[in-house]
């Protein structure tokens, strides 16, 4: 599908510079795919904020407490990972 935009001359050239003028459809619909992404995403945080109760997680009470999680929650995957791949190989 056409359609028609008008962009200023500025970004016209720097577009040029950066992906050439072939290219020119390409790159706005890269960019403008890449912006709704982060729409999209910047919607789904504000429609999520404050879903988690922080009571339910004391976990995530501290920055220590978070780093402790994260450490355990590796050494579990790390765990689980060499449990698979022993039986792999065994």
């Amino acid at each position: 599908m056409r359609a028609h935009v008008v962009l200023p001359e500025d970004l016209i050239r720097e577009i040029d510079r950066t992906a050439g003028k072939r290219r020119r459809s390409q790159f706005v619909e890269a960019a403008i795919r890449e912006k709704l992404v982060r729409e999209a995403l910047g919607r789904a945080l504000e429609e999520t904020a404050g879903i988690l109760d922080l009571r339910d997680h004391p976990e995530w009470d501290t920055p220590e407490k978070i780093s402790a999680w994260v450490r355990a929650s590796r050494e579990e995957d790390d765990a689980a990972l060499e449990r698979k791949l022993g039986r792999l190989n065994g």
